[in-house]
């Protein structure tokens, strides 16, 4: 083992946190109170034998995604996430590059609020998580990696999900990503990854080429969206947004007013969703055996 290293530190990590306090069903007779390696895995998204050749000393210099997914996993705090950084070998993140470290208050604000469609978003429109009403909402993100998971690319390129935005609101969603993008470089002008998401979609897409150049900076705020879902129809939506970490993560809400035609198709839809993805899963799991 490598004392007071990486894979001494991710376990000691691994030992505090509690099945519960990630969302997962506490089990009788566990070994240890914390969290066994292939839950951690399966939160961070990588293989569990990547894991045990981590905390063995085996492997090294895990990537900074993967580092990234870890520290989210691990419910870690801003001081311990630059701690792994340092680590795996990285500099941890700078004031100049974009911000995706998610604390542990958020993560357990996402987890709590259960039902309602909830997705937190970076300065560049990536998806760095979302719960399980927003999966059933818009479509489980949870396999797609890289552009896959930014909503600014998906929403330029067209890639399908569950709810569709009436035309009206896809305007008006193109010119909120364009005018935010805008912000975000001003903000952070030495940031690489937002450069290159920016310049890909100036090559790809007329559209945002279009926008580009006639709209003026401006952070997102709260709207008011309609949109189409498969099963339960149209439906409008509020869109609010909360700030963590000075601004550069951004925690997206959608809900309706209570008791209203909208409140019901929403959690209809999010049942129904919720129903298939469940349904996606047992059949992959059938199909693993």
């Amino acid at each position: 083992m490598d004392l007071n290293g990486l894979g001494e530190q991710l376990r000691l990590w691994r030992d505090r946190v509690t099945p519960e306090a990630v969302g997962l069903p506490s089990q009788p007779r566990r070994r240890a109170p914390g969290l066994r390696r292939e839950e951690v895995a399966q939160l961070a998204g990588v293989s569990a034998d990547y894991l045990v050749r981590l905390e063995q000393g085996r492997a090294r210099h895990p990537s900074v995604q993967v580092v990234q997914s870890l520290a989210r996993a691990l419910r870690l705090d801003t001081d311990e996430r630059d701690v792994l950084f340092r680590l795996a070998g990285h500099l941890p993140p700078s004031p100049s590059r974009i911000e995706r470290h998610v604390p542990p208050s958020v993560m357990r604000l996402v987890d709590r609020l259960g039902d309602t469609p909830v997705s937190v978003i970076d300065a560049s429109w990536q998806t760095i998580l979302q719960n399980q009403a927003a999966d059933a909402l818009f479509g489980d993100l949870s396999r797609e990696s890289g552009r896959g998971r930014n909503r600014a690319w998906r929403t330029f390129m067209d890639l399908p999900g569950m709810g569709r935005f009436e035309p009206q609101t896809r305007s008006m969603v193109e010119r909120e990503v364009v005018a935010d993008l805008r912000a975000a470089r001003l903000r952070l002008p030495d940031d690489p990854d937002l450069a290159s998401l920016v310049d890909d979609l100036l090559r790809e897409s007329a559209r945002f080429a279009e926008l580009w150049e006639t709209t003026p900076a401006k952070p997102r705020g709260a709207q008011r969206k309609t949109l189409h879902h498969p099963v339960v129809g149209w439906l409008t939506l509020d869109c609010d947004k909360l700030t963590v970490n000075d601004g550069e993560l951004q925690i997206v809400v959608f809900t309706a007013e209570p008791g209203s035609p909208d409140a019901e198709a929403l959690a209809l839809a999010v049942v129904i969703g919720l129903q298939q993805l469940g349904e996606q899963l047992d059949e992959e799991l059938t199909a693993g055996r």
